[in-house]
């Protein structure tokens, strides 16, 4: 039987490895074990546990709990962690999602290890190295056995950098094999919209089952971090929100709420705050998150994440970054990108509406079965 080591951390990869552990309990539960390591990099319940229990991802069989650090302190006890959980389980492969610090020391202890490495998510680009996560998923790829990218433009990144596709199995860190897939999480939407629509009561709790409303989150440090910035992006939602008497709802991270009484200005915060059509909500779960995606009128995020899953339920996004490494969804047009500028943001939504009814979404992120394609892939190079 096939051992695999499945790496979690944060909120994304949390959803993210449900797809794989879904498709292992269906389709590969004689052929795959599982083990699942959290590395407690995000260790609010509001942004890990409740996921656990909401998506049926299996309980971690081991817990880090590392919690929140500087980026060298949080990684170094990270592989440190791992590294010990390597040797006790000596798995066939390391299964790591993304580009968050949980993957880059995962993918780290493994390499020094000589474990072959399985990335999910591989050859996505900003361009950009002063994201911290564009150097995680670099580092990522170049020590990778397995790179699974959810679109071509990621697989045409890869072969840029000296990928070849043309490599055959056996793979390894040396002689890497490259899959354009589909996205997991573009398989996690089409499974869960049904069971979202069924279980989750967020519309009728913020009373929103039949109003016009915009979805939006900001996490990012850059954002979050930085006075002028954050100041930009409430000026734009509270602006837009009056002039167009839209409903804004924003599920506060936590940091981001609290960062918001530091971080933005006094008379803006009361503004917002006391503009009836702006909601600021606690965290909410994947299945509420669905069912706020799939009955908005638009998006405006700095997630990655978010991006995407507005795309799957063809809602058009505004995006809080200088740039996006889901450059599809800007060139298909359902994307801008607005930075945090109070003006592009506005403008952007503007834009977007006036041509809301002939927006086209394309089907780059695969046909759903990118999970069972994975687990196929791992079992064929054992």
């Amino acid at each position: 039987m096939l051992k695999i080591i499945t790496i979690i951390g944060a909120r994304p990869q949390i959803i993210k490895a449900a797809a794989i552990s879904r498709a292992i309990r269906n389709h590969f539960p004689d052929r795959i074990q599982e083990i699942i390591v959290h590395t407690g990099q995000h260790y609010d319940n509001s942004m890990s546990q409740v996921f656990i229990d909401e998506l049926g991802t299996p309980q971690p069989d081991y817990n880090l709990n590392i919690g929140s650090a500087s980026h060298g302190k949080q990684t170094a006890g990270m592989i440190t962690g791992v590294e010990e959980i390597l040797v006790k389980e000596a798995p066939d492969y390391l299964v790591v999602y993304g580009d968050t610090n949980s993957t880059l020391a995962a993918a780290i202890a493994a390499s020094k290890m000589h474990i072959p490495i399985v990335h999910i998510e591989a050859g996505l680009r900003s361009f950009n190295k002063s994201m911290p996560e564009e150097i995680n998923r670099i580092v990522c790829d170049h020590v990778s056995s397995l790179l699974f990218s959810p679109t071509l433009t990621g697989f045409n990144n890869l072969i840029s950098e000296g990928f070849s596709y043309k490599n055959k199995s056996p793979f390894t860190a040396d002689n890497p094999g490259i899959f354009h897939c589909g996205d997991v999480m573009y398989d996690n939407s089409l499974f869960f919209k049904k069971i979202a629509t069924d279980k989750s009561n967020v519309l009728d709790e913020y009373d929103l089952e039949n109003k016009a409303f915009i979805l939006s989150t900001i996490h990012r440090n850059n954002n979050t971090d930085q006075p002028e910035r954050l100041t930009a992006i409430f000026k734009a939602l509270n602006k837009i929100s009056t002039d167009n008497q839209i409903h804004v709802v924003l599920p506060l991270h936590p940091r981001t709420s609290k960062l918001l009484d530091k971080n933005l200005d006094s008379n803006l915060l009361e503004e917002v705050r006391s503009n009836p059509l702006i909601q600021l909500i606690p965290p909410v779960s994947f299945l509420d998150m669905i069912q706020l995606e799939s009955h908005c009128q638009m998006v405006v995020t700095d997630s990655g994440g978010v991006q995407k899953e507005a795309y799957f339920f063809k809602k058009p996004c505004i995006i809080l970054r200088p740039e996006t490494e889901w450059t599809e969804i800007v060139d298909a047009g359902s994307g801008v990108i607005a930075d945090a500028d109070e003006k592009k943001i506005t403008e952007s939504y503007r834009q977007l509406m006036a041509k809301s009814g002939e927006l086209n979404y394309p089907p780059i992120f695969g046909n759903g079965t990118a999970a069972e394609f994975i687990c196929g892939v791992m079992l064929e190079n054992e």
